[in-house]
């Protein structure tokens, strides 16, 4: 089913087709609030009276045309803005090819440090650069590389299933870095990552321990639990423990409209809980991966099909 639901994201005639039929659009409500950025303001509005921080991610990738990176930088910039007046405690999560990295690297940290600068000036705490599939994962630790030498506030995305992922940690450490660690929910091969659950979760917890050693050691290290899996996180809460670390130092952060009593109860349980809130028209793709990253979703997303 993961694998059916995969290749569905990246299949250009679906991508074209599916998302005009209604159940889909139906569907897809679960997971984002709206195809607006203001649509995104008042849903992040919602989290406000319950003391839960949000992050921003504007949907879009593999752009082939600098207009259309330009629009994605300009629409973030104004994201911002919005979320500024408000008074919202707000971060962005930005794909690197939705700001041109498949056309022009120079452009997209033009675009990146534009993004890092409004940030800073408007009390926004980090702006993520969201992880793409494996062949954007070298590119993409470099450019934050060359970031974090001005701006402190970047944080990056890595991913468990991809066994190279503790030898990026390290390669980071130096730098003080702004981590949040997902399971990973692209198509890759045996090769480079792990393919059943209990090995990506195994290595997860793994990559936890040695991060979480490393903020216990005096470390600048952030780091954001970027996952729905209560189990897991409670078993990082209890390594989190029994080193001395108490629970807010590490981030939960989960999808909008998933296992939403979980993020209040973990609210309420002590947790610095994030929620991810993601707009914007381009949301098939993004759609079949949150799919196929639980069995669950697509249950729901059947259901849509009822009257």
């Amino acid at each position: 089913m993961r694998r059916l639901l995969l290749w569905m994201a990246s299949n250009g005639w679906m991508r074209r087709h599916v998302p005009r039929l209604w159940f889909t659009k139906r569907a897809v409500r679960k997971f984002m609030p709206g195809e607006t950025p203001g649509e995104a303001i008042t849903a992040a509005s919602t989290f406000k009276g319950q003391g839960m921080a949000v992050i921003f991610t504007r949907l879009g990738e593999n752009l082939t045309d600098l207009k259309d990176a330009d629009e994605n930088a300009e629409a973030y910039l104004e994201l911002m803005d919005l979320a500024d007046k408000e008074g919202l405690s707000a971060e962005e999560s930005v794909k690197l090819t939705q700001l041109g990295l498949d056309i022009d690297e120079e452009r997209t940290y033009a675009h990146m440090a534009s993004l890092l600068d409004k940030a800073a000036a408007t009390d926004q705490q980090t702006v993520w650069i969201d992880m793409e599939g494996s062949a954007y994962t070298e590119a993409t630790i470099a450019l934050y590389e060359r970031l974090k030498q001005t701006y402190p506030n970047v944080g990056i995305c890595l991913q468990a299933y991809l066994k190279r992922t503790y030898s990026d940690v390290e390669r980071l450490l130096p730098l003080d870095p702004r981590i949040r660690l997902v399971k990973g929910a692209y198509a890759e091969p045996a090769q480079i990552a792990y393919q059943s659950r209990k090995e990506v979760d195994a290595n997860y917890l793994a990559l936890c321990v040695s991060m979480l050693a490393a903020i216990k050691s005096g470390s600048g290290l952030f780091l954001g639990l970027g996952t729905h899996d209560i189990d897991l996180i409670h078993q990082v809460a209890d390594h989190a423990k029994s080193i001395g670390l108490p629970r807010d130092s590490f981030d939960v952060e989960m999808l909008y409209g998933i296992r939403v009593d979980q993020q209040r109860k973990l609210k309420k349980d002590g947790f610095a809980v994030r929620v991810l809130i993601a707009y914007g028209d381009y949301w098939y793709p993004w759609y079949m991966r949150r799919l196929a990253e639980r069995p669950a979703n697509v249950v729901f997303a059947l259901r849509q099909l009822l009257p």
